[in-house]
């Protein structure tokens, strides 16, 4: 089962994926944080963008991971509703699917800033579970 969500932090807001793999985790972080903007079920898939990140821990990784998106926002000024993830060693490659923003149907909420380290951490559980989560500034 994988999934996705918010928790709060002060001014900013938390992201959390989990999921059966670490890619899965990193894949619904990274749906989490678009959620924050708007909701992802408004974003057309019309598009696919590719990021490469490498860092020499998981946490690193997916801070490295969030902020490629959100540079990937800013730039191309697009928003995302899919991803996928494919991690080897400590390189991920990542795809996104999405679309140019119109602000009319997508509705925008914020601007993300970009991921922190706060409350960063990824992990398994006892039930084997893997959680990706940081807090991103808005």
């Amino acid at each position: 089962m994988s999934g996705w969500d918010h928790f709060q932090h002060m001014a900013d807001i938390g992201v959390h994926g989990f999921g059966e793999s670490l890619a899965e985790a990193f894949e619904q972080a990274a749906l989490a944080m678009m959620a924050v903007i708007t909701d992802p079920t408004r974003v057309r898939q019309d598009a696919v963008v590719e990021v490469v990140c490498a860092a020499p821990d998981r946490e690193l990784l997916l801070v490295d991971w969030l902020n490629a998106w959100v540079y990937e926002i800013a730039t191309r000024n697009m928003l995302f509703s899919r991803f996928r993830v494919t991690l080897t060693d400590d390189r991920l490659r990542g795809l996104g699917w999405g679309e140019p923003l119109d602000r009319a149907r997508h509705r925008p909420a914020v601007e993300i800033k970009g991921a922190t380290y706060t409350e960063l951490r990824v992990w398994q559980d006892e039930a084997a579970t893997w959680h990706a989560q940081c807090v991103v500034d808005v």
